[in-house]
Formats: structure tokens, sequence, C-alpha cells
């Protein structure tokens, strides 16, 4: 038997899908992060961290968009916005009653991006 991806743990793309929304919303909704996406298209966003985040997860790659180096390059984002976004993307998943073994999953993907998109100094 295959092990399921964080993708299929998750429930699939509609619970991807419905994730991004309500984690933007949380993000949007705290003035430590929001600042990073005032200048956002936040549709153009959600959609484009949507299918990031599927192929994350371990679902379909239909993500064409840059790089995370050089999508976060110049945003000046610091260790504590990082966690704090990684706390967002948590708090989201468990109040969708995702197990807290998929959430530590989900949250060791989020940290092999940190290099790429926290600024150095």
């Amino acid at each position: 038997m295959q092990n399921k991806t964080i993708f299929d743990k998750l429930g699939g793309q509609a619970n991807v899908d419905a994730a991004v929304v309500k984690f933007y919303q949380k993000v949007l909704a705290d003035p430590s992060v929001s600042h990073y996406f005032k200048n956002t298209d936040m549709k153009k966003q959600t959609e484009m961290q949507q299918k990031f985040l599927t192929m994350a997860f371990g679902g379909p790659n239909n993500y064409k968009g840059r790089d995370m180096k050089a999508g976060h390059a110049g945003l000046g984002i610091t260790t504590a916005a990082f966690n704090t976004i990684v706390k967002h993307l948590g708090d989201t998943l468990k109040e969708m009653g995702v197990p807290a073994s998929v959430i530590a999953e989900a949250a060791a993907v989020a940290e092999t991006t940190r290099a790429d998109i926290v600024e150095k100094k």
C-alpha cells in the first residue's frame, strides 16, 4: 500500500482550496503580517497559493509561479513573520479538523521554504 500524501490526508483539492481561503482570512486580519500583502492581488495570490500547496503537499502539480526565493525577494520577511504565517496555517488546519500529525507534516513542508523566504540581514 502506498503512503498517502498530505494532499490526500487533507481530503484533496476542495479542502486545500478551502484551507487557503481561511488561511488568508487569518493572515489579512493580523497586523503583524498583513502589510506584506498590501499591494497584492489577493484573488491571484489565493489561486497561486492553492496550486503551490497542492503541489507541495503531493497533489497534482499545476503551479506555474516563481520559485520561493524569487517570489519573496525584497519583501523583507522576518523570521517572526514566517513563524506567524506557519502558525496561521496550522491554526487553519486545526480548525478544519485536521489531525495534529498531518498539521506537523504540513508545517515540515512549510519549513523547507524558510531559507528562501526569510530575508537574510
